[in-house]
């Protein structure tokens, strides 16, 4: 774009794309005096994206005020229809085109992805390059700019498929990823590039970097080691992933279960002991006693304690051999899992 063309912009913008007394927080990094898109509205398909050019007049307010070459990027946050694959959008690093630090203009491209269907606001500027792994990034000056008008139609749809479905800790797994078009539930049938990572690898990201190809039926197994990562499939953007989605393997739960004693006078209190040898902290166990022939009662709860160790009391109804076990339900990943069988004699 022209600096004439920009002049025109900055002086006469699109329709609720520019705006002047930004709301902020004291003594912001940066102050906007006019954020301008020169797109209200887009429609995007697919993977593709549309491109829309952003330009910024303002003041930094840290460093050197004679600066000409600092840059910015721009936080867009996706609000309105469903469905949406994401949440929020980053431009592309903001120029500075004219002027100094302490008076100018900055110009650059958003890529708006069909996953970011319904509404993106300007929400914020921030100083320097997005760089998530960096920890080093400044926090964006909160501002109230233009919005654009997202219509995203065959949008990816994302599915994760772990083998085995329920894996022990340390064991092999493979994950099978499948990006398709939601509207039509087929493939979009060629190979598209992906990034599959776990733990921070899955929130640092940036541009496309590390990315490999599915398949044409946009299928790609991921070999892995089974643990409480976890473990993603993201469609790579200029910046922040533009889709994508995350899964958490799930494991079979471990809980152990030791009666103080073994008989007790009827309606005495007998402390049951145990430790729920995987799974989070604080996940509830049920002591359950048997009625009948096959029917499973919970008759008291507890959680486990900060070094997964629990206590239930068992307290006999009748003289005679009772059953109880202890079951540990879902609890996060983990799934239902039950003690052995143990008894006490009632007296």
């Amino acid at each position: 774009m022209t600096r004439r063309v920009l002049a025109v912009l900055l002086a006469a913008p699109l329709a609720g794309a520019a705006l002047t007394g930004t709301a902020h927080a004291a003594d912001p990094d940066f102050s906007a005096e006019s954020i301008v898109v020169d797109r209200s509205s887009v429609a995007v398909a697919s993977l593709n994206t549309v491109a829309v050019t952003i330009t910024v007049k303002g003041k930094v307010n840290v460093g050197n005020p004679a600066a000409t070459d600092v840059q910015l990027y721009a936080n867009l946050k996706r609000t309105g229809a469903a469905p949406a694959g994401i949440s929020w959008v980053v431009s592309d690093n903001l120029k500075q085109i004219s002027g100094t630090a302490a008076d100018g203009v900055w110009q650059g491209k958003v890529n708006v992805p069909s996953t970011a269907n319904g509404t993106l606001t300007i929400d914020g500027i921030a100083l320097g390059r997005f760089d998530p792994a960096s920890g080093s990034n400044i926090s964006p000056t909160p501002v109230d700019g233009p919005v654009i008008d997202v219509k995203g139609v065959h949008q990816p749809k994302f599915t994760a498929t772990p083998t085995p479905a329920v894996s022990a800790l340390g064991t092999p797994v493979s994950i099978r990823w499948q990006v398709t078009d939601s509207e039509t539930g087929q493939p979009y049938g060629s190979k598209l590039k992906v990034i599959v990572a776990d733990d921070n690898g899955c929130v640092e990201r940036v541009g496309a970097a590390g990315s490999v190809l599915t398949d044409t039926a946009g299928v790609i197994v991921q070999k892995a080691v089974s643990d409480d990562a976890v473990k993603c499939l993201l469609i790579p953007g200029s910046q922040a992933p533009i889709g994508g989605t995350s899964t958490v393997l799930d494991h079979p739960g471990v809980v152990t279960a030791v009666p103080a004693k073994t008989s007790a006078k009827v309606g005495t209190i007998v402390p049951v002991n145990g430790v729920v040898k995987v799974a989070p902290l604080y996940c509830p166990v049920n002591l359950q006693r048997l009625y009948g022939a096959s029917q499973w009662r919970t008759v008291g709860t507890v959680k486990s304690d900060s070094r997964k160790r629990y206590t239930l009391q068992a307290q006999p109804a009748y003289k005679g051999r009772i059953p109880y076990r202890v079951q540990f339900p879902t609890c996060s990943n983990y799934r239902t899992a039950v003690s052995p069988t143990f008894h006490i004699m009632g007296t």
